[in-house]
């Protein structure tokens, strides 16, 4: 089942999508956070398979997949390709890198990315994405499928420049409001098995920037949740961006950033196309 957050008539709300449109679950839980937090996605998955839709999917105006997570945890450079991309001759890390991203850095599917005017260097990264399903800490490997929501997509999007504003963080260039997008809706692992083999491809304008699959992870979702599980306390709706392939707009030459009108799509077959336009913030 697919389930989405979203707005009707200024109304926050979430959702299962089904052939008819959007069944609305906004009176049942305060948000999807809330319907995975108390274990219910199944149920209302079976209640949506039956019920009339309340919207048409075209009507509703897409949030951010979770729009309130307590934890936005993303992988660098998790691709094989993409460590060799830095042309710096180092070895594979032993370790994820990882950092943390605000809610306020993401938007929902359909909705524009932020060009901010400090910056001319907005990149595209497009990223599966784990929501966690229930609570964890110190979670086995071969029991991490067992606490996973259902996947989503996201574009990380980074202001280059200030990634290099220090030297041992990368927080700035990752967290400018609405720089990154988050959609377009989560997928239940009986609909899409989170341990298979899955393809990310990102394009811009048209044109294929990155096309890899899991297979080439470093660090493959089992490792990710068991490893982050050592520090992190997992919590239901916690996202996790599982790192993005080779063809970021930097590593071109000259580098391709992002800029007023382009158009960022953002697709994993199984879950959808995450489609975002660039607009330049007014300030």
């Amino acid at each position: 089942m697919r389930f989405l957050s979203f707005e009707h008539d200024g109304i926050a709300s979430f959702g299962a999508i089904t052939d008819a449109g959007v069944v609305d679950f906004g009176r049942r839980y305060a948000d999807l956070r809330a319907a995975i937090r108390a274990g219910k996605l199944g149920e209302l998955a079976i209640e949506a398979s039956s019920a009339d839709a309340n919207y048409a999917l075209a009507d509703v105006t897409y949030l951010p997949t979770i729009p309130n997570p307590e934890k936005i945890i993303c992988i660098g450079v998790n691709y094989a390709n993409r460590n060799a991309e830095y042309k710096d001759d180092s070895e594979a890390p032993k370790y994820p890198s990882v950092f943390m991203r605000t809610r306020e850095s993401l938007t929902g599917h359909n909705q524009l990315l932020m060009d901010p005017p400090e910056s001319d260097q907005l990149d595209y990264e497009g990223e599966i994405v784990i929501v966690i399903g229930k609570e964890g800490r110190r979670i086995p490997e071969s029991k991490a499928h067992e606490y996973i929501a259902g996947l989503t997509i996201m574009n990380e999007g980074t202001l280059r420049d200030f990634l290099r504003h220090a030297k041992f963080n990368v927080t700035q260039g990752k967290n400018f409001e609405r720089s990154g997008s988050l959609g377009p809706w989560l997928v239940t692992p009986d609909e899409l098995d989170p341990m298979g083999e899955l393809k990310v491809m990102t394009r811009v304008n048209g044109e294929e920037r990155q096309n890899d699959t899991t297979a080439n992870l470093m660090f493959p979702f089992r490792y990710l949740l068991s490893y982050l599980s050592t520090f992190y306390r997992l919590k239901p709706g916690d996202v996790i961006a599982t790192g993005t392939p080779l063809g970021a707009g930097a590593r071109f030459d000259p580098p391709k950033y992002l800029k007023e009108g382009d158009v960022v799509e953002v697709e994993v077959p199984g879950i959808g196309v995450l489609r975002n336009s660039v607009a330049t913030e007014v300030v």
